[in-house]
């Protein structure tokens, strides 16, 4: 099953992941990404890789587990 992965260091908090997955992205105080679930199922595969991929700094990605 895929799974998503963030670099934290990366992350600069543009929220464009929000945007697109909500359900799987959130920003915490400071700004930098928090993920709601890291498991995805085939269903909603495409849909939460096209938004790890609005990440202006690649600081998203979706990979096998």
């Amino acid at each position: 099953m895929p799974v998503v992965k963030a670099d934290l260091e990366a992350c600069q908090g543009y929220a464009n992941c929000i945007v697109g997955a909500s359900d799987y992205f959130d920003l915490d105080d400071d700004g930098v990404v928090v993920l709601l679930k890291t498991e995805v199922p085939e269903s909603e595969r495409a849909r939460v890789t096209e938004a790890a991929r609005s990440c202006p700094v690649s600081a998203l990605m979706v990979e096998e587990a």
